[in-house]
């Protein structure tokens, strides 16, 4: 697939900071600098985002995953994959998120949690009230709360790269565990 939109020049000093960070600019940021207003805003919402402490991060990580690869966003499961590599997750869970519901190395919460980023991304969604209460009890409101607009914010982000014709640009190659693929399943994009 090819980008649906052309590049954009990113300032100088974020594409320095970007290379710094990431080892070159994420192509996201590259389209959305097509309109700075709102890369800007995308920005700083990130930012904000990156700040939030009520969830653990791998619970979160592990959620953006989930949604990517029902999507079939390959550069947020590329990059979140880095990400988890660079924040010490366990890198065995990560790579086996596209096929969590098989795979036997995530814990019970974790395993909710991901049914909820599903459940959230499905069109219309499909989350119950019994895993909203139990999420309630195990996380308290203000975690869930953030993991909900978390899991909003990684369907933002998959939705529009996909749109855009963004694929993964190979963060996940500094990793020595290769992604899962997703098992196919109906009613679920596969990640490509």
């Amino acid at each position: 697939m090819a980008l649906r939109i052309p590049k954009a020049e990113v300032p100088a000093g974020l594409r320095e900071n970007l290379i710094k960070q990431l080892g070159s600019v994420p192509e996201p940021n590259e389209v959305l600098w097509n309109n700075p207003k709102l890369a800007e805003a995308n920005q700083e919402f990130a930012a904000k985002v990156a700040t939030w402490d009520a969830v653990d991060a791998s619970l979160k990580t592990f959620a953006h995953m989930a949604v990517a690869a029902q999507v079939g966003c390959s550069w947020c499961l590329d990059v979140n994959y880095f990400a988890a590599l660079n924040q010490n997750l366990d890198l065995a869970k990560a790579s086996q998120v596209p096929r969590w519901r098989e795979s036997e190395v995530f814990t019970p919460l974790e395993r909710e949690v991901m049914e909820y980023a599903e459940a959230m991304t499905n069109t219309p969604t499909t989350v119950t009230d019994e895993l909203s209460a139990s999420l309630l009890g195990r996380l308290g409101p203000a975690a869930l709360v953030e993991l909900t607009v978390f899991i909003g914010f990684a369907n933002l982000a998959a939705r529009c790269n996909t749109a855009h014709g963004i694929t993964s640009q190979g963060y996940s190659d500094a990793c020595e565990i290769p992604l899962a693929g997703r098992p196919q399943t109906s009613g679920a994009a596969s990640a490509s």
